[in-house]
């Protein structure tokens, strides 16, 4: 599939738990196509971000064809709504690859234990990345770069 979508200029998006990285570590590091952790790898707030799997996902993005979306609050969180405890997670993975984060609310939000606002989501996203050129990189600049790479190059 990676040879068919290469070409293309297509990304791969991998959802799996941050658990699973060293399971899958080689596999995500042979890949010659972007591709995307989704939802923060899922990691558990509960665990802090000094737990291994957390670690193993800010390594991982040392891989400059790694991205990462900082999205998915509500699947880390422990505390649950307004999902506080999910920024430090996004905060570390915005410093380890600035121009590598996507953010999104993940609408329409399937199999969630709390359903969240997407407003809240929205306010959420400001309180973790306070940085307007840092928010614009990762709202506008870096969707730019994955998503429409053929309109930066011209």
């Amino acid at each position: 599939m990676i040879g068919r979508i290469a070409p293309l200029g297509w990304h791969l998006q991998v959802h799996l738990d941050a658990a699973d990285i060293g399971t899958y570590r080689d596999f995500l590091n042979r890949l010659r196509v972007p591709f995307i952790i989704d939802h923060m790898g899922r990691v558990e707030a509960q665990h802090g971000v000094g737990q291994k799997p957390f670690l193993q996902l800010l390594d991982l993005m040392k891989n400059e064809l790694a991205w990462v979306k900082i999205s998915g609050s509500e699947r880390v969180s422990r505390a649950g709504k307004p999902f506080h405890d999910a920024i430090p997670f996004a905060r570390r993975l915005i410093a380890a690859a600035p121009d590598r984060v996507l953010w999104g609310t993940d609408f329409p939000h399937p199999n969630v234990k709390w359903m969240p606002n997407d407003g809240e989501l929205v306010d959420l996203f400001a309180r973790t990345c306070n940085d307007d050129d840092l928010r614009r990189k990762i709202l506008v600049d870096n969707p730019t770069k994955l998503y429409w790479a053929d309109a930066t190059r011209k």
